[in-house]
């Protein structure tokens, strides 16, 4: 036999010899040979093909260096029986010894606490209540096989007070699944308070996932979506530094989200304090029917000596709708992630594919001849947007205006329209309040807005200012003048004073257009109004009941024959009154790619 004969296996790296082969042994292809320890860590020299080992050169606790030899083998060709492992199980897996396969088994088990198949009572119970489980709310809420989730080993902070053991099986995540995943092709951070754990309550450990997902949000500028549902602050917490919480970033760290990314709110059932406080940032906020938002629940309203309440006496739905907390109100789990998906893809400003233009050939006979005659703007609008496509927000607050995120051709609008049918359209301190909100969105979504303006101005009286009207009118004209999204304003019928002015930007040539429809009057206020005081003494001096009210009535035709759209268009005070079929056409303009 010649040296040829023989193959010198060398060292791949510096170490210290750990294991070395007999002499004379046979070893299979691909199975290790020698295994050499540096920095902690042994390493795999493996046979390429059957040999037989005909020298050894080191000794077990040798220091070698890279490139050493280490021993001669002689190949012999086929052998009897093959490797037990291939050469990357070899490299991965000391001498056979799968201990990574063993990881990965302990590693989903510990997952599986979480899991709903693993919590068939809790599940069943949750189920009983009408209510879905966090994990089958983002499974809906996310497109497949996209969420990936932080945190689902962390632990409730308890460990002074119960065995591991015991938190592994009852606070899988510490009542918090949180992640990111896709909404309809977006990318966003998405989080769900479990109720199954400690009632959805905020502990310390489910804090700081918030904090690390929202500092992501942050940093990734993704949207955020987070379903509220829990009881506030955990008093049950042990471990860690701390005497009252107050330091934790969360609330702070969401609250600057908000002013530049769309943050959405769901709550389906109970959310109170700061399950709460977290609902009442969000830009959207939807609720099921049955739910119940409070800054405080039961405990602590009784705790703070005001009495024991039932947690059903606190906001519910009815009180949250009129008082403009609550933007969508919806009958299921379903429903409000459904929403909450469509949402998203306004905020994103995603164009729909497809979309089914209304016939526009009857808008023309909505606004009725008899100018004192209410009519139905929602029919109106549905003559000019895309159908099926109107989300309306808030409809039972501030009635006399209606705020909503449409589609035009497919592509997403904001929409401030009057109501007629509730105070005549006047603009209430409620109203005005809710139009600069819903400004503020369009603004951050970089949303065009349209306003179908039918105002006889700001609504007027002792109660009004007793609601503050004039702050809210002033917030309202500020919220127009940030506007940097184009808008346009289309006069319906009634456009009178400030009020019009307020759904105009602040002024008729603020908007990309100022357009009237043949209906369309205007003035520096009520057509009545403006006779009765401006005309009072002429008025007063007519002793004839009847004829003095046939003055009026003349006197207030010929203000409003001035006061025409017509009129208004060719004094260039609005840029032109259209046929009502045009609207959509004018429309367009918001989209333009100059504008």
């Amino acid at each position: 036999m010649t040296n040829a004969d023989h193959h010198l296996l060398t060292a791949p790296l510096i170490g210290t010899v750990l294991r070395l082969p007999e002499l004379g042994e046979t070893i299979a292809a691909g199975q290790p040979v020698v295994v050499i320890e540096s920095m902690k860590m042994e390493h795999v020299v493996a046979t390429p093909e059957p040999c037989r080992v005909t020298a050894v050169l080191v000794a077990a606790g040798d220091q070698v260096a890279d490139g050493q030899g280490l021993v001669r083998v002689q190949y012999v060709g086929s052998m009897a029986h093959p490797p037990l492992v291939d050469e990357e199980t070899a490299n991965g897996a000391l001498l056979g010894e799968a201990g990574g396969a063993l990881h990965v088994e302990e590693v989903l088990r510990r997952r599986g606490f979480g899991l709903d198949q693993n919590r068939q009572t809790a599940v069943a119970k949750r189920h009983a209540s009408g209510r879905r489980t966090a994990r089958e709310n983002i499974a809906h809420l996310c497109d497949a096989d996209t969420f990936v989730e932080y945190g689902p080993l962390v632990l409730a902070a308890q460990r002074q007070r119960r065995t591991k053991d015991e938190l592994i099986v009852k606070t899988p995540a510490d009542g918090l699944v949180g992640g990111i995943g896709a909404i309809r092709g977006v990318r966003c951070v998405v989080m769900t308070y479990d109720y199954m754990v400690l009632a959805g309550t905020q502990g310390y450990q489910n804090h700081r996932k918030k904090d690390r997902l929202f500092e992501l949000a942050e940093r990734l500028e993704l949207p955020v979506v987070i379903l509220t549902e829990g009881g506030g602050g955990r008093p049950g917490d042990t471990d860690g530094v701390t005497v009252a919480g107050l330091d934790c970033l969360a609330f702070a760290l969401l609250a600057k989200l908000t002013l530049t990314l769309p943050v959405i709110g769901i709550n389906t059932g109970y959310c109170f304090a700061g399950n709460a406080a977290l609902f009442g940032m969000c830009d959207i906020r939807i609720s099921t029917e049955d739910s119940y938002v409070g800054m405080a629940g039961p405990a602590m309203i009784e705790g703070g000596g005001m009495g024991v309440v039932a947690p059903r006496e606190i906001g519910p739905v009815a009180d949250q709708t009129r008082n403009g907390v609550i933007d969508i109100v919806v009958a299921d789990d379903a429903a409000a992630v459904e929403s909450a998906q469509q949402i998203l893809a306004f905020a994103a400003g995603k164009i729909s594919p497809s979309f089914e233009r209304p016939d526009s050939t009857g808008l023309a006979l909505t606004v009725p001849a008899n100018r004192r005659q209410v009519y139905d703007m929602r029919r109106l609008l549905a003559g000019v947007f895309d159908m099926d496509s109107t989300v309306e927000l808030r409809p039972d607050f501030g009635k006399s205006v209606i705020t909503a995120m449409t589609r035009l051709d497919g592509r997403p609008l904001v929409v401030v329209a009057s109501n007629s049918a509730h105070l005549g359209g006047a603009i209430d301190a409620d109203a005005a309040s809710t139009i600069s909100r819903m400004l503020a969105l369009a603004q951050k979504y970089e949303l065009p807005v349209a306003f179908f303006c039918d105002t006889p101005g700001f609504m007027v009286g002792p109660h009004e200012e007793r609601a503050g009207l004039v702050k809210a009118a002033g917030d309202l004209f500020v919220a127009g003048a940030a506007l940097s999204v184009p808008f346009i304003t289309v006069v319906t019928r009634k456009g009178y004073g400030l009020g019009a002015q307020a759904l105009a930007g602040g002024s008729f040539k603020a908007p990309v257009a100022t357009i009237g429809w043949p209906t369309s009057e205007f003035g520096a206020m009520g057509l009545e109004g403006f006779v009765k005081l401006g005309f009072r003494d002429e008025l007063a001096a007519i002793e004839d009941d009847g004829e003095r009210e046939l003055r009026y009535q003349e006197m207030v035709a010929k203000m409003y024959e001035a006061g025409k759209g017509l009129s208004m268009a060719d004094h260039f005070e609005i840029d032109d009154v259209i046929p009502p079929a045009e609207t959509a056409k004018w429309l367009q303009l918001l989209f333009s790619q100059e504008l």
